[in-house]
């Protein structure tokens, strides 16, 4: 069953890769537990300072394989189990403190657009393409969809995604602020990389509850916000990473 979602750790980031290649990374069963038992497990290894999103093969993820689930005769209420399932990985993600970049890379689609949501920096290719196709299926969004887009790229820009059957750009979805970056195709991957090891090896604590601050600031209110806010600059102060840093930038 793991051996659908891969994951390896090296000197503290965490590469997480979608491994259904010959459906174009689509979730199955099988790799929705994987999903949530990889994901969990990774964010709660204290050896991981940053974690990075791939996927094998010629796509990122395109979504939940619709056709295995109907060759097994998934019900609707089977269907919404799987979700729930998923939903544990997508929620670990989202309220840890460690950052999480994606190397997408091809054709990210339906629930792949969630796995892309969930992360704070994503790196796609200049042929990759990202879209919904939801209703496409006569289905409705999934796996964080509907929670992180409209906050991602603003309501107007969600709605022209699920409303309509169309997989944008790359550099439509880096100007909508959809993706952080559009490289070339064999590039990808190594550029991820390289941001994730940035992140591991410079202040990740601070980099980390920055990314949770921001991320829990839509379920707050402004007080809860300000005071965690105000803890945390204090708390990172008495650290001697802050410390050596700032006597660093004094010294010039």
């Amino acid at each position: 069953m793991q051996d659908s979602v891969l994951c390896e750790i090296d000197d503290g980031v965490a590469r997480i890769t979608l491994n259904r290649p010959e459906a174009l990374n689509a979730f199955d069963e099988g790799m929705a537990h994987a999903w949530a038992e990889v994901v969990t497990e990774t964010v709660s290894d204290e050896r991981v300072r940053a974690i990075m999103l791939a996927g094998n093969g010629r796509a990122f993820c395109a979504g939940g394989d619709v056709r295995a689930m109907a060759d097994a005769g998934f019900d609707g209420e089977h269907i919404a189990a799987l979700a729930h399932l998923i939903n544990r990985g997508q929620l670990a993600l989202i309220e840890s403190s460690i950052p999480v970049v994606a190397a997408a890379h091809g054709t990210t689609a339906g629930g792949g657009l969630g796995i892309l949501l969930n992360s704070d920096y994503a790196v796609v290719g200049h042929s990759s393409k990202v879209g919904s196709l939801y209703a496409k299926l006569g289905l409705t969004p999934d796996l964080t969809v509907t929670a992180l887009l409209a906050r991602a790229i603003g309501e107007r820009r969600a709605l022209q995604l699920v409303l309509q059957d169309r997989l944008v750009t790359a550099s439509e979805a880096v100007s909508w602020g959809l993706v952080a970056e559009a490289v070339p195709d064999d590039e990808v991957l190594d550029r991820a990389k390289s941001i994730a090891r940035y992140i591991a090896d410079n202040s990740p604590e601070s980099r980390g509850t920055a990314k949770r601050m921001i991320r829990a600031s839509f379920t707050r209110s402004l007080t809860q916000t300000l005071n965690d806010e105000a803890l945390s600059i204090g708390a990172a102060l008495s650290s001697e990473n802050a410390k050596a840093r700032i006597n660093a930038f004094i010294r010039g």
